[in-house]
Formats: structure tokens, C-alpha cells, sequence
């Protein structure tokens, strides 16, 4: 009686085709890496408004720039140019960069420019594209108010951790803001105001 006997060479391919098969099962199910984020939102305050406030203030005469989201010790760059083409167009420019803290926050330090339109341009060191935006409007009253801004220690929240803005057609920052306002921007608001004082004093002879 004659006995049936399956060639190997058929079974190898289908051992070899089952393996194939589990493994592209096991590729297709791997989940695919996320791209990296660009994390990161900034907020236009007007100088006075908190630092831990998030929300944003689209009219403003002094103004500074407070960001929240970012990632840990995240540099980036940030950039204002005035819009427009019409009586209101904006016709300064300020640039500048912020590092944030461990929470992923920074502020700048107080900035000015002339009323008009503006676009806000951020974007981290490890961004991809153009950064994100937005617009905002300066507008001071005539004449112009004494702004206060938040104050803190050095090294606290009420210390800029960025640069002084560089760029043409924005205010000086002594034209910005008063004395005990200045030295609150940097951090020394209450070692500011003794100093001032005894400036104040020296030509009197103390």
C-alpha cells in the first residue's frame, strides 16, 4: 500500500511564511515615536499684571512678555515687528531671547513701543517651522502713566531671566518706566529704593 509523504520543501516555505507573518504582525502593532512638541505658549501682560496670570492682555501700553508651558530650561527667541499699513500700524521692532525655569515659565523684562499694531513671533531652539504668533496693540494715553511692575527677590519670580531686547523704534526703558519700577524688573526692587534714596540725598551732602 503506497504511503503519502509531504515534500519538506513545502513545509519549510510554510514555516517560513507563518514566521514572516508574526513578525509583521509584531512591527504593525509597535507604537510609532511622537514627534517632539513645540511646547510653549507667551503671553502679553501689561506691566502691573502678575507674572502667574495667563491670560492674555491684546491692549497694552507698557507691556512685558510672560511664558508658561515651555519645557525645562528651554531657551527660545522671540520677536516684535509692527503690522499694518494704515494710521494705526505699528512702527517698531524689539527682539530678544528667554530661558525657562524648571516649571517651564519666564518673563522679560518690561518693554515699550510706539502705539500701533504688532506680531508677536516665538519659537524654542528646537522647534520645527516658523515659530508660532501673535498680534497685540500698543496704546498709551497722553500722558503717558507710571507703570509698576511685579516685584521679587533676586533671583525669584519677579527677577527677568532674558536679556535686555535689542531692536529700533522702542521706548528706552528709563523712558518705560520709573525708577523703583526698573529695579523691580530686575529683581531688586527693595535694595533699588535705598539706592535711589541716597541719590537722591548725596547733593545735599549725606
Amino acid at each position: 500500500m503506497p504511503i503519502a509523504v509531504r515534500p519538506r520543501r513545502a513545509r519549510g516555505c510554510t514555516a517560513a511564511l507563518a514566521a514572516l507573518t508574526v513578525a509583521g504582525v509584531a512591527l504593525t502593532g509597535a507604537p510609532a515615536v511622537a514627534a517632539p512638541e513645540d511646547n510653549g505658549d507667551v503671553k502679553i501682560h501689561e506691566v502691573g499684571t502678575p507674572f502667574t496670570d495667563q491670560r492674555d492682555e491684546p491692549k497694552v501700553c507698557d507691556f512685558y512678555l510672560a511664558a508658561f508651558n515651555f519645557d525645562d530650561s528651554e531657551h527660545f527667541t522671540w520677536t516684535i515687528d509692527g503690522q499694518g499699513n494704515g494710521p494705526n500700524a505699528g512702527t517698531g521692532h524689539l527682539s530678544g531671547t528667554l530661558t525657562a525655569d524648571t516649571n517651564g515659565d519666564a518673563h522679560s523684562m518690561p518693554l515699550g513701543l510706539p502705539n500701533g499694531l504688532y506680531k508677536l513671533v516665538w519659537k524654542g531652539t528646537d522647534w520645527q517651522g516658523a515659530g508660532k504668533q501673535k498680534v497685540f496693540t500698543v496704546d498709551c494715553a497722553s500722558p503717558k502713566p507710571t507703570p509698576s511692575m511685579p516685584g521679587g527677590g533676586p533671583g525669584g519670580p519677579g527677577g527677568p531671566n532674558g536679556g535686555p531686547p535689542a531692536g529700533g523704534g522702542g521706548l528706552a526703558r528709563d523712558a518705560a518706566m520709573g525708577p523703583v519700577a526698573g529695579a523691580a524688573a530686575v529683581g531688586l526692587a527693595a535694595a533699588g529704593g535705598a539706592v535711589w534714596l541716597r541719590l537722591r540725598r548725596r547733593p545735599h551732602g549725606a
